[in-house]
């Protein structure tokens, strides 16, 4: 499959952009790699083309072009565009391509996708997942250098004129990969869509982290079997990906999306948060949570849902429900006449049918209601017979025992979280404090202060910062040391994910009280307005 790429370059050295494509560079610090002598190596390979410039006087034309309109005089601005296009290994070994063709694609495309900019293509066979997949780096300067026609997919009267700079939107990053698929299509690569969001996002952050996690255990597992140890594991896996493997274990073994996030609480101290229909992961050792959508697809509620589906229809098939035995509802009485039969079944709110408006307006909808009802209603008896609740008084009095305890446990787990707040930043400040204190003790010593700090102002600035909010967090005493603070932190973690484990379970407790005691009131209701009937048909 072929992937389209965008990246905005700042770096106002434009010669930076071609030895990247021509000279080796180390893939993880992306830093020229020297010989022995201290001279650049060039690539084993590449092909390099220029499109309204010369590749080899890129910077010095992107130069011209800059000061002619004068455009990217600041830091901020972006100064060129990289685009790449990344090429199936297939398409190498089963469909004959070559760096030659992939070459000509890249031209064609930049040509089409790009005109008047000064464009450079160069194309590479060495990719970075080790396959060898054949990929082509495009590089535009951002200031466009000729007039040319207006094109369908520009969106502004500028985009087609000299001196106005390359912008990318959403729609055009769509157009682009609409682009690359039609030209797999037309040359019969494997291709996939492009414009439908990843099952499985992988970003640039999280393949890079796996890259060099993969090699720095390597090397462990290499000097470990060297010294005669057993690696206990060959394969890194990034957070991410840990988390993604929970969720799938979890979503699979789950009816609802409720057991769903007690499961993930349970198992693996992982809260689950709903915005807006939108899911959030926040794992025990995490401040900040991590949004569904950058793990993928699969992992929103949607496809979630569709998940539990499943598995309910599934369990329905091996083990279809058959209550064995039958409640009997005695009017105004409180107890059941055999043992509970709906062991396991979440106790609902019983509805007023008579209240509920789309039951008036579908009878088939209220049939249904009414079932549910009737189902809920030896549920809550069988309740109330499990817990030894024997009257409302009692039911009211656990209820407002229950409204204590979570209290109790939320003021406990807030009184945490403030303390894990404060050791952060406590971490935070006295790393920023430690890393700076050499540079600061050298300015204390420097004969012209001025000058020292004028060099080193950065360094100097963030170690006062440090050292003003460390004073206010300790109140003037002595600050633990860092070993100690991250010692804090994770006892802190720990205490909060017990916290939060058993607030959340008197939380959910608590609910279950308070419909069990709307549904006591509504079948007592019912049995009184029953009775009132009935003695009026005898006294008529």
């Amino acid at each position: 499959m072929a992937i389209v790429k965008h990246i905005s370059i700042k770096n106002s050295n434009y010669d930076a952009a071609t030895d990247y494509l021509t000279i080796q560079h180390d893939e993880f610090t992306n830093k020229p790699i020297l010989d022995d002598a201290g001279n650049e190596i060039p690539r084993d390979f590449y092909l390099l083309d220029g499109i309204n410039c010369n590749p080899f006087s890129f910077n010095a034309e992107c130069q011209a072009i800059n000061a002619k309109y004068g455009k990217n005089r600041t830091r901020s601005e972006i100064k060129a565009h990289h685009y790449i296009i990344s090429f199936d290994p297939r398409d190498r070994d089963e469909n004959g391509l070559t760096p030659e063709h992939a070459q000509e694609i890249g031209m064609e495309f930049a040509s089409s996708n790009f005109p008047g900019h000064q464009t450079i293509v160069c194309t590479h066979r060495d990719g970075h997942n080790s396959a060898g997949n054949i990929h082509v780096h495009i590089v535009i300067n951002s200031v466009r250098k000729l007039d040319v026609e207006m094109q369908d997919f520009m969106e502004r009267p500028g985009d087609a004129l000299a001196g106005h700079k390359h912008h990318v939107t959403k729609s055009y990053m769509n157009f682009l990969k609409q682009s690359v698929m039609d030209l797999c299509q037309r040359e019969d690569f494997y291709q996939v869509d492009l414009l439908s969001p990843a099952k499985v996002r992988i970003t640039d952050r999280e393949y890079w982290a796996k890259r060099r996690g993969q090699a720095v255990l390597n090397q462990e597992n290499k000097e470990k079997e060297a010294a005669g140890i057993m690696p206990e594991r060959t394969t890194y896996t990034t957070e991410k990906e840990e988390l993604r493997t929970k969720i799938t274990t979890v979503a699979g073994d789950s009816h609802s999306f409720k057991e769903f996030t007690r499961k993930m609480l349970e198992q693996y101290g992982i809260s689950v948060h709903e915005s807006r229909g939108c899911l959030s992961y926040l794992p025990a050792d995490r401040n900040k949570p991590i949004r569904a959508r950058m793990l993928g697809t699969d992992f929103e509620k949607e496809h979630l849902e569709e998940i539990f589906r499943n598995y309910r229809q599934k369990k329905q098939k091996h083990f279809p429900y058959r209550p064995s035995e039958k409640h009997k509802h005695v009017s105004g009485s409180m107890q059941p006449h055999t043992a509970p039969a709906f062991p396991g079944h979440s106790i609902r709110l019983i509805v007023d049918v008579e209240t509920l408006i789309k039951a008036q307006q579908n009878r088939y909808y209220a049939e249904k209601v009414k079932i549910g009802n009737l189902q809920q209603m030896p549920n809550t008896l069988a309740f109330m017979q499990e817990n030894g609740i024997g009257s409302e008084e009692e039911l009211t009095a656990l209820l407002a025992s229950t409204k204590a305890d979570v209290d109790r446990e939320l003021s406990e787990l807030k009184e945490t979280e403030a303390q894990l707040c404060k050791t952060n930043l406590l971490i935070r400040n006295t790393g920023q404090y430690l890393a700076n204190k050499v540079v600061y003790k050298e300015y204390l010593k420097a004969p012209d202060k001025q000058t020292f700090r004028r060099e080193h102002e950065s360094s100097i600035l963030l170690y006062e910062a440090a050292r003003k909010e460390l004073r206010k967090l300790s109140g003037g005493k002595k600050i633990p040391m860092l070993k100690q603070l991250k010692q804090d932190k994770a006892a802190q973690v720990a205490k909060k994910n017990e916290q939060y484990e058993s607030y959340s379970f008197a939380r959910s407790k608590l609910r279950e009280l308070q419909t069990v005691e709307q549904n006591v009131r509504t079948i007592l209701e019912a049995g009184r307005e029953q009775e009132i009937i009935k003695n009026q048909e005898r006294g008529s």
